[in-house]
């Protein structure tokens, strides 16, 4: 943030400003570096905080204690709750200093922030409880997986749960998993051969010969994981479409407060969605939580999962909301009088913009069920030795989720609008049908909430064998019914 800060504020980090009528001067090559070098650790900051801060959080709490499963539960609520709150400032007002005053200004403001945020950080570092790691998670899941490979024409054991390899455990801080009979082809990398040499102390000589049921198990963990991340993806591609086009949308509806001249800038709509979660999660995390608790019986009053299928039907609906919207803006826009031209060449329908809010309140509803749901969910699925790479697995599904809504978009271009028209996403919005693109969003949506359902009945939640499930779910709706 310094050197980026540095970009704007010293007049030799960047090019002259352009007089009007005259064309402007590019930025030089040292120019270009010094700013690639500022994003280039910004990226690096962002991959150590991120992944590791939600774990890192997470751990001062005491997961032996009714306190601190509360404390837990509570915990990604409201990091999410402060990380929105953070994302309006930096949307309204930061965005305002920069466009509006000075650009060095307004990267500064974040910068000093930043330096009180480490400041912070190592003053607190005494207070914090730190837990040791206990080897390279990665070094595991490869073993597991070359071991199985290699002992694939072995014969499956008659009852694994006695048969294979399942040294003592000693691990403080990663629980001893009990056998699961799911991905049963891992099983073989945990069966003794006459080969596999066997230490005094009970484990594996070589463990690149033989693993440990503790380790296929984690591996197990990983992999039933990794289809409800999937569906994930699609969830987040509904909410980057929303958030880019909904500006498009405000630049071509009427964006004036009331009967007064001020307009609402197009790219302040988005503030709508990260409301309606600031506000909803509050009121979920302390009044509809604790009822539902009391009602349900069920820790958080509902599961992970189903918190992560309401957030997947909520941004089916808001796709659907945002499809009538649009249909009914741009009928506006063409069987009425308009207000102008906007920046992009369309027409300026009278349909206000304020019936854009309604779509981003749902999608702010969804992201606060199916996000948050997710952040706890990789948290408490993952082996504690894996909670930075849930922590990163969020950021990696959004990433893919960015990916997969660009060539979502480029197959619209390429695939619609033939025969002289204009495609559905065309630059003037009255011309093209944004509308029929919400839509399929919606279908594919719909398609992914299927999906969702099969995975999450098929899904076993970690530490739970067959007879330990049964067993709970007795327990909970005996502790329901009284």
């Amino acid at each position: 943030m310094l050197v980026l800060t540095l970009t704007a504020a010293i007049s030799k980090l960047h090019p002259p400003q352009c007089d009007e009528g005259q064309k402007c001067a590019g930025p030089s090559p040292a120019q270009l570096a010094v700013l690639f070098c500022s994003f280039g650790l910004l990226i690096i900051g962002a991959g150590g905080i991120r992944p590791c801060n939600l774990a890192f959080g997470a751990d001062q709490f005491n997961p032996h204690t009714e306190s601190g499963r509360r404390g837990i539960n509570s915990f990604f609520n409201w990091y999410y709750f402060t990380f929105t709150t953070a994302m309006m400032i930096s949307s309204t007002f930061i965005i305002y200093i920069q466009s509006n005053i000075s650009w060095a200004l307004g990267l500064a403001i974040p910068t000093i922030l930043m330096s009180f945020s480490c400041a912070f950080f190592f003053l607190g570092s005494r207070l914090y409880v730190k837990v040791k790691p206990e080897g390279s998670p990665f070094t595991s899941i490869a073993q597991v997986l070359v071991v199985a490979f290699r002992k694939r024409g072995l014969k499956q054991p008659d009852d694994p749960k006695t048969s294979l390899f399942n040294p003592p455990h000693f691990s403080s801080l990663v629980t001893k998993l009990p056998y699961t009979d799911q991905f049963r082809c891992l099983d073989k990398a945990a069966i003794t051969t006459p080969m596999d040499e066997i230490k005094p102390d009970g484990h594996a000589a070589d463990p690149r010969r033989l693993c440990s049921l503790q380790q296929v198990e984690q591996v197990k963990c990983l992999a039933r994981i990794i289809p409800i991340w999937a569906t994930g993806i699609i969830f987040h591609v509904s909410t980057i479409q929303e958030t880019t086009f909904i500006v498009f949308q405000a630049l071509q509806a009427d964006r004036h407060f009331g009967k007064s001249k001020f307009e609402i800038p197009a790219a302040s709509f988005n503030v709508f969605a990260m409301l309606a979660l600031t506000v909803w999660i509050p009121i979920y995390d302390r009044i509809l939580a604790p009822w539902l608790q009391r009602a349900t019986g069920k820790e958080g009053g509902l599961t992970l999962l189903q918190r992560m299928g309401i957030g997947i039907v909520l941004s089916v609906v808001a796709m659907i909301v945002s499809g009538l919207v649009e249909e009914r803006r741009r009928s506006y826009a063409i069987h009425r009088p308009t207000l102008g031209t906007a920046s992009s060449g369309g027409a300026i329908s009278s349909f206000s913009s304020f019936w854009l809010v309604p779509q981003l309140v749902i999608l702010g509803f969804a992201e606060a069920f199916n996000v948050i749901g997710q952040v706890e969910f990789y948290y408490k699925q993952f082996p504690e030795n894996m909670r930075s790479i849930a922590g990163g697995l969020l950021f990696c599904g959004l990433a893919c989720a960015n990916y997969l809504s660009g060539l979502m978009v480029t197959i619209v271009h390429r695939t619609t609008g033939h025969n002289g028209g204009e495609n559905w996403l065309a630059g003037d919005l009255n011309k093209g049908r944004l509308d029929y693109f919400y839509f399929l969003i919606a279908l594919i949506g719909v398609l992914d909430l299927m999906l969702f359902i099969a995975f999450a009945r098929w899904y076993k939640y970690k530490g739970l064998d067959d007879r330990s499930e049964i067993a709970l779910e007795k327990s909970k709706s005996r502790d329901s019914h009284v």
